[in-house]
């Protein structure tokens, strides 16, 4: 029924969310973990989506630990995710305007307590302005640029080269999420969230 409406209405959220849930509950972690991460890339700010994520994530076998990242990357990808990219564009679009409000209430008022406030709300509105572009611009390029999958078959073992005879690295489960860096041929180069990379075949796993 969803996978239809995917086909008959594009790309949505709620679709991909619920599409999740009927493979959460058919115990397909592999599907589900998919269509949540796929889900989240076009509302990053849905929390029920996240929080199912979590769920399904529990049921996979690889437990990955990511890691530690500089608090002000974390606060700054925390920022970027409570919104998609429509939205940040839209909120560029009004602190751009508030901004222009701003510089008019400096060059043209008669008041310097006015000015001073158009002074400092236009150093504020800019600042937004510039961030909101930024995680706008950032949220589509991960929208168009997808550069993260879902490992899909029941166990993969992870290459030190892209071939069958390159050094047996690490095993992956299915349900695990990976970051591809390049392609060559019929395999994909990943890194892992804990930092571990190496190479697996294409096949063995669905983009995100």
């Amino acid at each position: 029924l969803y996978e239809g409406l995917l086909k008959t209405h594009g790309e949505s959220a709620e679709i991909y969310y619920n599409l999740g849930n009927a493979y959460y509950k058919e115990n397909k972690i592999a599907p589900a973990i998919l269509n949540y991460e796929r889900a989240l890339l076009l509302d990053p700010g849905d929390g029920d989506i996240r929080f199912n994520l979590q769920l399904a994530r529990q049921k996979s076998v690889d437990k990955i630990e990511p890691v530690g990242d500089f608090f002000l990357h974390r606060w700054f990808d925390k920022v970027q995710n409570m919104g998609a990219a429509d939205s940040w564009a839209q909120t560029g679009i009004v602190c751009f305007i508030l901004f222009i409000g701003c510089l008019i209430l400096f060059f043209f008022s008669k008041w310097i307590h006015l000015k001073k406030i158009g002074f400092y709300l236009g150093l504020v509105f800019l600042v937004l302005v510039i961030f909101a572009n930024i995680f706008a611009g950032n949220q589509k390029d991960e929208l168009i640029n997808r550069k993260s999958a879902i490992v899909f078959a029941p166990t993969v073992t992870v290459k030190s080269s892209p071939d069958a005879s390159g050094t047996d690295l690490f095993i992956l489960h299915e349900g695990t999420k990976v970051s591809i860096k390049s392609k060559l041929g019929d395999w994909n180069e990943i890194e892992m969230e804990d930092g571990n990379v190496g190479w697996m075949p294409s096949k063995d796993m669905e983009i995100i």
